[in-house]
């Protein structure tokens, strides 16, 4: 730096020094190569101090004879300059004010010598694009694959943007050859003309009508083009993939060829090739083609046609149609739980179940399918998934009736808080491309994607699939989904995307003949609207499902890395599954995460620790209820969200794993979720929570709850206590029983810790509950409680060394002491504390 401020001063002293320092410059330059190379070169350096120099004394700025020959001189050189040079130059030698014919005098003399970068480049220095002819210009450039510069050279000109256009569009003419245009330019360097056929000019005409926004109508050959590779691919999704139905088909023929005779033409002779004679007389006779521009045969077969045979062919095809709908994805739900909604009064009841903390929504848009042509077309569905019922939204329809009630921003203000809320977990199949279309839609929307939270792009999750599946393969391991999923393809065309996707998760693809319909298209067909409904539904069901086993899938449980809007992870940590400070149920933080836990909150017992197990933690739940601790868990049929609702009611801390993580930890109070490693075992998985949570665990926290129930409180029974209630209920049995009293009294403990477990059902206040005998012989305390006698094995009440007996209060379950309890005394024994105060157990008078 200290160098640089010297010779910047050195410089201001010489021009100082200078009688004219405008004329000492050019001197320099012109007895000097060292200004010619790139960067900033000493003669860069020289020319921009001067500009700034200049600015601090304007009167050393020369007029009149004296400029215009520093003007000349200066042109001579400025072909030659570095392009960072050339702005300091024509601002210290004022050429925007030289004379307009001299300068383009100058640009001509350039171009005539086969300069044509040099002279595009100084023609849009010196603004002289409105003074010359486009074509002239802009084709030696285009020939020489310099589109950038042709782009900057019509840029802020838009007559010349829609000159250079129709240009390009008669290039696009049948029957052009390009090489007819560069024989015109012989000797330019690096000349490309084989980058001009027609594919590549409609595709450069297309970008450029969008950059520009000019009217499509303009570049009729370009559109006649792009129709017609239209027209090839329809032909080839409908005869070769057979992929699209008849009725999408020929909505879409109808739509690009309209009346277009030269399309027309072309039309009969894709049905010639790909059909039959008759087919291509129907579309001749449907389209009004003249006789005379039909081939022969074709104007022959015209003569003889008969609607039966096209009412026969209908009848077939919606037969062979039919029968393919057994191959594919199927919708679970009934017809009436699909909604199509075109008012918002009917778009009420969607927002009010949709907008709910925990809701796990699909979300899938359609829009009508633009073949390559100029814009992203607009949202025409939007469907949201809910797990019993769908609802498709007109999309148009509804923000044309919200315009019309001067409320326009209704609608967008739903969209976005449903994106935006975080508690709600949105899952899409690359939601990135339909979000960029819903901004399309509606510039009320545009920012949706930066707002986003709590979305789960299925893509990013199929894509860990595929690469599991490519691994698997690799090592000649197998992954069973997706083997079988991959089994007896037939002769279908193979499955991409999605549809891949639902069939390696669910076992049969979609059916995807539907996906290029005309969706603006109103009323909407049927087979549409299943197909809409069955592509965001599809979403939930693949959610579900390697939720709960993820592994088989060949993927890791921690796939929420997918989610939009999460908190920024660094890379280690997410190596670590989640990394997360959580607090404790005492109120303290702590810090933890599933491979290494830790925690400095203070230490707290089992029966403290009340937690809720998502159903695919059960062997968790139990090992957790063994060792004292308060657990509830859902049932293989509960939906991941009750965890939630659970915990809020009961204060309890979730424990889950995997995708579910996300949507659960964001419905309860920070810290109160708790990810777990579900690769790992229970054991361990046990032994990671109570590490984290900083739980501890005594002899006399061990099956302290019931394993059925999970209640905590005892009736300890006498041995001989025990015989006397199971002869009585053999005697009930047999319709001689008769009842006893059974009373509570103040727990009284001897320090044995070898007793069962159970929940909170607490004593009444009188301290007893009455037994009572059912039909059958059951012993039945109070409030419904059936002691389970008859479940005890014979010749357990005959087992030398056992004293007693304890029944679950709440459920009946009768316990005995057994090898179970060292079993679990050794598995834990690294974590066990010294013993506390024995409570939860009521002797029986």
């Amino acid at each position: 730096m200290k160098k640089m401020k010297k010779l910047q001063e050195e410089i201001r002293r010489g021009f100082a020094e200078l009688e004219d320092p405008l004329a000492g410059l050019l001197d320099m330059l012109e007895g000097s190569g060292g200004w010619k190379g790139k960067g900033h070169s000493l003669g860069y350096c020289i020319t921009t101090e001067l500009q700034l120099w200049i600015e601090e004394h304007p009167a050393v700025q020369q007029s009149g004879i004296k400029l215009k020959k520093l003007q000349a001189r200066v042109l001579s050189i400025l072909a030659e300059c570095p392009t960072n040079l050339l702005d300091p130059l024509i601002s210290i030698y004022q050429l925007h004010t030289a004379d307009r014919n001299y300068l383009l005098e100058h640009v001509t003399h350039l171009y005539q010598q086969g300069n044509y970068k040099e002279a595009a480049i100084l023609s849009i220095r010196l603004k002289l694009q409105s003074h010359q002819d486009v074509e002239k210009m802009c084709t030696p450039l285009l020939l020489q694959d310099k589109t950038n510069l042709v782009e900057d050279y019509v840029r802020d000109y838009p007559e010349l943007q829609s000159k250079l256009l129709q240009i390009l569009d008669t290039w696009c003419e049948p029957g052009f050859n390009i090489r007819d245009i560069t024989r015109q330019y012989q000797g330019l360097s690096r000349c490309k003309p084989d980058k001009f056929n027609r594919k590549m000019l409609s595709k450069l005409v297309f970008r450029l009508l969008g950059l520009f926004h000019v009217d499509p109508a303009l570049c009729p050959n370009a559109i006649n083009q792009r129709h017609l590779r239209t027209l090839n691919y329809l032909f080839y999704k409908r005869f070769v993939e057979k992929t699209m139905t008849q009725e999408n088909w020929r909505d879409h023929i109808q739509s690009t060829v309209g009346e277009n005779r030269w399309l027309q033409g072309h039309l009969i002779q894709l049905l010639i090739k790909y059909c039959d004679l008759p087919t291509a007389a129907r579309w001749a006779q449907c389209c009004n083609v003249p006789k005379e521009m039909l081939p022969q045969e074709v104007a022959d077969e015209l003569q003889k046609l008969h609607i039966q045979e096209r009412e026969e062919e209908a009848v077939k095809t919606d037969s062979h149609e039919e029968s393919k709908k057994k191959d594919y994805y199927q919708l679970p739900i009934p017809r009436a739980n699909i909604h199509f909604l075109q008012t918002w009064e009917e778009t009420q009841q969607c927002w009010e179940k949709v907008l709910q903390p925990g809701q796990v929504v699909g979300i899938d848009m359609e829009y009508k399918p633009s073949f390559g042509m100029v814009g992203k077309p607009p949202v025409s569905l939007l469907q949201i998934a809910l797990k019993d019922e769908v609802f498709l939204l007109d999309l148009p329809k509804l923000l044309e009736q919200a315009e019309t009630e001067g409320e326009k921003e209704k609608l967008p203000h739903f969209i976005q808080l449903l994106y935006s809320d975080a508690a709600i977990t949105k899952l899409g199949y690359g939601m990135s491309g339909d979000l960029s279309s819903l901004a399309a839609t509606c510039s009320a929307l545009k920012d949706t994607d930066k707002r986003a939270r709590g979305v789960l792009d299925l893509l990013q999750v199929d894509k860990q699939l595929q690469k599991s599946f490519t691994d698997s393969k690799k090592g000649g391991q197998k992954v069973d989904a997706l083997e079988q999923s991959c089994e007896d393809k037939g002769s279908r065309q193979q499955e991409k995307g999605l549809s891949l996707m639902v069939q390696h998760v669910l076992g049969k693809p979609l059916d995807k003949t539907e996906q290029l319909s005309n969706w603006e298209k109103r009323p909407l067909r049927e087979e549409q609207i299943l197909y809409a409904a069955s592509d965001a539904y599809c979403l939930l069901e693949i959610y579900e499902k390697i939720c709960k086993d993820p592994a088989s899938f060949g993927l890791s449980s921690d796939l929420t890395e997918s989610l939009v809007g999460k908190p920024s992870i660094k890379p280690m940590a997410t190596k670590q599954l989640h990394k997360q400070e959580v607090p404790s149920p005492s109120g303290q933080q702590c810090k933890g995460s599933t491979k290494e836990t830790s925690c400095s909150s203070a230490p707290i017992s089992p029966k403290d620790f009340k937690v809720v197990c998502d159903n695919m933690l059960q062997g968790l739940g139990r090992y957790l209820r063994c060792l004292g601790v308060d657990v509830q868990i859902l049932e293989n049929e509960d939906d991941h969200r009750k965890a939630a609702e659970i915990a809020r009611q009961e204060g309890r801390v979730i424990l889950t794993s995997g995708l579910p993580y996300r949507t659960l930890q964001s419905q309860v109070a920070e810290g109160r979720c708790f990810s777990v490693n579900c690769s790992e075992k229970a054991k361990e998985q046990a032994l990671q929570v109570l590490k984290h949570f900083n739980v501890q665990v005594s002899l006399a926290d061990i099956f302290s709850r019931c394993q059925v129930c999970n209640c905590d409180r005892y009736l300890k029974i006498p041995r001989e206590r025990m015989k006397q209630l199971v002869e009585d209920s053999r005697l009930a049995q047999g319709g001689s029983g008769s009842g006893c009293l059974v009373r509570f009294v103040e727990p009284s403990w001897s320090h044995d810790a070898t007793m069962p477990a159970c929940d909170t059902a607490q004593p009444s206040d009188t301290r007893h509950r009455e037994q009572e005998e059912q039909p059958g012989g059951s012993v039945v305390v109070a409030e419904g409680t059936v002691l389970q006698v008859d479940s005890i094995p014979p010749g357990v009440l005959d087992r030398a060394g056992l004293t007693d007996f304890y029944c679950c209060s709440h459920c009946g379950k009768v316990f005995w002491e057994g090898s179970h309890f060292g079993h679990v005394v050794s598995q834990f024994h690294d974590v066990l504390v010294p013993a506390g105060d024995k409570q939860g157990i009521y002797e029986l008078s």
